[in-house]
């Protein structure tokens, strides 16, 4: 039984036992309850490193639909939960903190973004991933930052289009599409905030380091970039490319794996705009811990329920693009 005190928290705050090895008593549980750690990059290394599976937000959804196992531990944030639990709705999906949202997805309320679309009536909706599932229940099909190109460019060039919730993400694929969709006005409050001009200054200080950009940032911070792709898409270019330093402009939990995939590389994060930081971090996804990982399991709480109308509708714009991506080869 879950205490209410935790239902509060949006968590299981129970003190851990004396000694526990909590990668260990984590595997164990996931054996003995045939459950699977499934991790986003931009999760802590300590949380990527327990997972069964680490991946994009692409990667994360094909494989909640292809697991066989009885729970799913989704170790990122809420709307990576409800896609989960969307596919999968015999499954139990478990997100260790309820707590951990999405800027993107905040940026975007259900209600406000369906009266959007029914002002451009006729238009297709194309809608980021990073949505709550009541927005997706009003899109068409659902796109990542390594599908969104194509899947745009799936649909005939004089179709009109609405594309949500990412502004920067929209504009870019606009710019190498030639496509003029209709952009909801919302932003990722991390890759918002990356500083062209403290980039640039790094540029100075290493002249060979190639600059690794994500989508979702400012047109100006992604003009710098010798390479523009999503979170899976930077990883597999740093480890590909003959260049020894990178600038990654992306949240930092990607120089985890990128470490890991090329020790002898450097990674340098880049920074934020604000403070003196030289890093820039989603605290949403900083959230999920060991600590939580191991009482969520214990607890199999806190799980994530979807609306059964709400998934209904959501459902058919997932699916589509798991359809496209698959027909695609992507």
């Amino acid at each position: 039984m879950v205490d209410n005190k935790w239902k509060e928290k949006g968590y299981v705050d129970e003190p851990l036992p004396q000694n526990v090895d909590l990668k260990s008593e984590i595997r164990q549980m996931c054996h003995e309850k045939n459950a699977v750690i499934m991790a986003h990059y931009y999760t802590e290394g300590v949380v990527q490193d327990v997972a069964d599976f680490v991946g994009d937000s692409l990667a994360l959804a094909q494989k909640a639909a292809q697991t066989d196992a009885d729970i799913i531990v989704m170790c990122g944030v809420h709307f990576m939960g409800e896609t989960a639990k969307i596919l999968c709705p015999s499954k139990k999906v478990i997100v260790p903190d309820l707590n951990a949202t999405c800027s993107l997805a905040e940026s975007c309320p259900a209600e406000d973004f369906a009266r959007f679309v029914a002002d451009h009536p006729g238009h297709t909706v194309i809608s980021y991933v990073n949505t709550t599932a009541a927005t997706k229940a009003v899109t068409d099909v659902v796109v990542t930052s390594s599908n969104a190109r194509q899947i745009v460019e799936s649909f005939p060039k004089d179709t009109p289009m609405i594309f949500g919730p990412d502004r920067n993400l929209g504009n870019y694929i606009n710019s190498i599409t030639g496509r003029s969709m209709v952009l909801w006005d919302g932003c990722c409050h991390v890759h918002e905030k990356f500083s062209l001009e403290k980039i640039l200054e790094l540029k100075k200080q290493h002249p060979d380091a190639k600059v690794l950009v994500h989508p979702e940032c400012k047109g100006a911070v992604v003009k710098l970039a010798d390479k523009v792709g999503s979170t899976a898409a930077l990883l597999k270019y740093s480890i590909e490319d003959s260049a020894q330093t990178f600038i990654v402009a992306t949240e930092s939990g990607i120089l985890h794996e990128m470490k890991k995939a090329c020790p002898q590389k450097t990674f340098i994060p880049a920074p934020p705009e604000d403070g003196s930081c030289a890093c820039n971090e989603c605290n949403y996804m900083k959230l999920v811990t060991l600590q939580k990982i191991y009482n969520s399991l214990k607890h199999e709480w806190p799980s994530i329920e979807v609306d059964a109308e709400v998934a209904k509708k959501a459902v058919v714009s997932i699916e589509r693009m798991l359809e496209i991506s698959e027909k695609l080869g992507i």
